[in-house]
């Protein structure tokens, strides 16, 4: 048995259609059904029921499209780990971020990553957390940075440090110029301009804090709610790293004291999958960074 009837019959399983299998294969479908009953053949058992339109895998089919697929998958894996231990630390580090983990942040950990292994390079596909995790799940990027909160079953985390909510705002909207810092509740009927990604978070806290908040506008990055902040049309809620992100000169920034509406940072994978050398190095320089932050 060869990886490639490994191949073929995987394709077949996940069809269930010998044409259909064949089309995705870019073969003949003779050549498939010769191939499919020669593993057959091999192995001495059944490992399909053909019907009129469809086939269904046997038991022993079943087995063998659980063991095919890891099997091919450690193979991948493999050459995967030896073509890096091959180049060495070089090629393309695929990663997925988000806007709001603030531009200051990601420059320090990619510049310190950069210096220490220069012949990387980066493929860096953007949006928000849920895009993010989606693309790591598909495999287009090896490891996501995202912002709490955001659900963490199968993946690998390295936490930044904690930061809090500043509420950002021309002086037309200042109702205490001497104010650094604000109480949740000061930000009543007051009109928010929120990234919608903490929306549920914001609302679920003010109305733990006795109040509805008056959503002025909802919208999908925080480089917009500074542009709308900055142009008074509103008062802006963002994470504080999120300030490098935009304009924000007429901006007066007022920390929001209040733990529930803290969020990290994160680097985050995919537990059961191949982490190549180049991710593994990325992924401890984070955490470095991380640590650095955590004691200051």
């Amino acid at each position: 048995m060869e990886l490639r009837h490994l191949k073929y019959f995987l394709a077949i399983a996940e069809a269930r259609q010998i044409t259909a299998a064949a089309k995705k294969l870019k073969m003949a479908q003779p050549p498939l059904s010769q191939q499919l009953m020669q593993l057959e053949e091999e192995l001495g058992v059944k490992l399909v029921h053909r019907g009129p339109r469809s086939l269904h895998l046997t038991e022993a089919g079943i087995i063998l499209q659980n063991r095919a697929k890891q099997i091919l998958e450690l193979t991948e894996a493999t050459t995967r780990e030896i073509n890096d231990v091959a180049m060495g630390m070089k090629g393309t580090l695929t990663i997925g971020t988000v806007s709001s983990s603030g531009a200051a942040l990601m420059k320090d950990r990619l510049s310190e990553f950069h210096k220490n292994y220069a012949g990387v390079k980066f493929e860096i596909h953007e949006g928000n957390t849920f895009m993010i995790l989606d693309l790591l799940n598909k495999g287009i990027v090896e490891v996501g940075i995202v912002r709490t909160p955001f659900n963490t079953t199968d993946l690998g985390c390295r936490y930044a440090a904690s930061e809090p909510m500043v509420a950002v705002m021309t002086e037309e909207h200042d109702w205490n110029p001497d104010q650094k810092t604000i109480t949740l509740s000061e930000l009543k009927n007051r009109p928010l301009i929120v990234y919608r990604r903490f929306e549920q978070l914001i609302h679920d806290t003010c109305m733990k804090h006795g109040f509805e908040p008056n959503f002025f506008c909802k919208n999908d990055d925080a480089r917009t709610t500074l542009h709308w902040a900055n142009e008074g049309l509103g008062i802006g809620m963002i994470s504080r790293s999120a300030l490098s992100l935009g304009s924000n000169n007429q901006l007066i920034v007022k920390e929001i004291m209040c733990e529930e509406l803290h969020t990290r940072v994160a680097a985050v994978w995919l537990k059961d999958k191949y982490m190549s050398s180049l991710a593994s190095r990325f992924i401890e320089s984070f955490s470095r960074a991380s640590d650095e932050d955590n004691l200051r």
